[in-house]
């Protein structure tokens, strides 16, 4: 299929763009000047390959989503700033996990000491879960799950909790992180080899195709790439190369790529170089398209959709004069919106030392709501498009990846899944990513990158902050709370659900989802049904790379 006349191509976008949908809002300047929808010519916003927009009135007919990340204590506490935040405008729900959670082990474990509650919510078990989301009509909001090798068990806890509340799952509408790849690569929260693991995944892809038309499978995840020291490029092309191995998975798995692709959704980090972030971001969607297209063949417009959540950049902040940390984010964020993102969570500007207070949370809302409301520029769609430095830079962000890509099908031979597999098993990823951190952080000491408030500019901290502290009596808390659900629970139920759980584990011919669902019914906590998977798949352990 070639492109379309350049006056076609203009009809195209007129016809898509529905003045009827538009919100109800003055499109014009602070001056009273009306503005027009678009300015340049094409490729259009809403066409192939994407990269102006996936829509064609843009954030003229609606908003990114408000998503903020929350998740501290127990699930009681979470819950109380879930409400909150929706209570300020928010418009969905993002769950932050504590370090025992996200590495599949319970409260009660060796390695949970000293951890639970502290880097967000603490959940063992479906009692947990049912408290999380108490008085949250699920059939009304969308939540996204930040948690990866113990995805599977959270999302059937979440199932769980909807059914139980009248929420069918077909109802459900949300996204889990799910991206076990990038664990390898960055941010090593795995538990099972990389290929046991992605059988999850694809057992995942395959029950939501069918059961769950509004959920989101996998969040492939460039953030925490970015978080662990890599640069704009390789955040880019480890990202999708990630989601072009999902997809070889998924199809190999006996799926058709049109039934599951429009389901993907990506996460992207907005770090502090703005014109590098934009281009990062339109890029993204130009190259997923056309790999979608021309190498996987899909035919359905929405597989070749990338659509992506966008945080601000968590490492960028800073412990000194931590208030300037709020301009920080405000720029991150307006990259965000000036590169097309559908939702957004700007970080607090209290986080280099701490959970985020609820001022701090609040604040941080309220800046990307000052953003969309008060700097026009969702009044034009891609308003930088067009722009020599814009197009240039989205153009070499493009060709940096494609580098990339081409190195993964080389050790991959010509396969990008093989490619991500080899790269985990030789260092490829880690070493590269420790490369590029290391190359920043020796600018940075040697004075010739200034981060103000380290390197320059350093005087006017104001010292001690009021901070969200966790106490220990969190950790007692949920101990009793996991001492008291296994007293009650039928444990002859339990033991069952996981013999069972882990002969199907055995056979790459069943799907997991099912029996997931029934063992955290029973009360089955998530480290138990980590351990049976464990017995079957083993435990992944890193080599050391020097």
């Amino acid at each position: 299929m070639s492109d379309p006349a350049p006056d076609q191509a203009r009809a195209a976008w007129q016809e898509a763009y529905d003045a009827t949908k538009l919100r109800d809002v003055p499109f014009e300047t602070m001056s009273g000047v009306p503005v027009e929808p678009l300015y340049g010519d094409g490729p259009y916003p809403g066409q192939y390959p994407y990269t102006r927009g996936l829509h064609a009135a843009g954030y003229r007919s609606r908003l990114w989503t408000m998503r903020m990340f929350a998740g501290f204590g127990t699930a009681e506490d979470t819950n109380a700033r879930f409400k909150e935040l929706l209570r300020a405008g928010g418009g969905g729900l993002s769950t932050a996990f504590d370090m025992p959670t996200l590495m599949g082990r319970d409260s009660d474990h060796d390695w949970a000491l000293g951890e639970v509650g502290h880097c967000g919510v603490a959940v063992d078990t479906l009692a947990d879960m049912e408290d999380l989301f108490a008085d949250i009509d699920l059939s009304s909001v969308s939540t996204s799950m930040t948690i990866n090798g113990p995805a599977a068990m959270i999302m059937a806890m979440y199932i769980a909790v909807g059914e139980k509340t009248g929420v069918e799952r077909s109802q459900l509408a949300g996204t889990i992180q799910n991206d076990i790849l990038k664990e390898y690569q960055a941010q090593k929260e795995y538990i099972f080899p990389p290929r046991p693991s992605m059988r999850i995944v694809t057992d995942m892809m395959k029950f939501t195709s069918t059961e769950m038309p509004k959920w989101h499978p996998i969040s492939i995840s460039g953030y925490h790439i970015r978080e662990a020291g890599s640069n704009a490029a390789q955040e880019l092309a480890f990202t999708l190369a990630n989601g072009f191995a999902y997809v070889e998975a998924a199809v190999a798995a006996g799926l058709d790529i049109d039934d599951f692709a429009p389901r993907l959704s990506f996460f992207f980090n907005s770090h502090s170089d703005f014109f590098e972030e934009i281009g990062k971001f339109r890029a993204a969607r130009r190259i997923w398209a056309r790999w979608m297209k021309e190498r996987y063949g899909a035919k359905d417009p929405r597989s070749m959709m990338m659509k992506f959540h966008t945080q601000t950049a968590g490492v960028s902040l800073t412990a000194q004069q931590a208030e300037i940390n709020i301009g920080r984010v405000a720029i991150q964020a307006l990259a965000g919106a000036l590169g097309g993102t559908q939702s957004l969570h700007t970080d607090a500007y209290d986080e280099a030392m701490a959970l985020p207070t609820e001022d701090a949370a609040r604040i941080a809302l309220r800046t990307q709501q000052i953003v969309a409301h008060e700097t026009g520029v969702t009044n034009v769609v891609d308003p930088l498009g067009g722009a020599p430095f814009v197009e240039w830079m989205t153009d070499e962000m493009e060709r940096r990846a494609e580098d990339i890509f081409a190195h993964l099908l080389d050790i991959g031979n010509d396969s990008i899944l093989e490619g991500a597999y080899a790269g985990i098993d030789d260092g490829y990823f880690v070493g590269e990513i420790a490369d590029a951190a290391y190359r920043f952080e020796r600018e940075v000491n040697e004075g010739k990158r200034i981060i103000v408030g380290v390197n320059e500019f350093t005087e006017g901290d104001s010292g001690e902050r009021n901070l969200l502290r966790i106490g220990a009596e969190v950790e007692e808390y949920q101990l009793k709370r996991l001492n008291d659900v296994k007293q009650r629970r039928d444990n002859d139920a339990v033991t069952r659900v996981l013999t069972q759980l882990k002969t199907e584990a055995a056979d790459p011919e069943i799907n997991l989802m099912p029996t997931m669902i029934e063992a955290v019914k029973t009360f089955a906590t998530e480290g138990e049904i980590v351990a049976s998977l464990e017995e079957v798949f083993g435990t992944y352990v890193e080599k050391v790379f020097l």
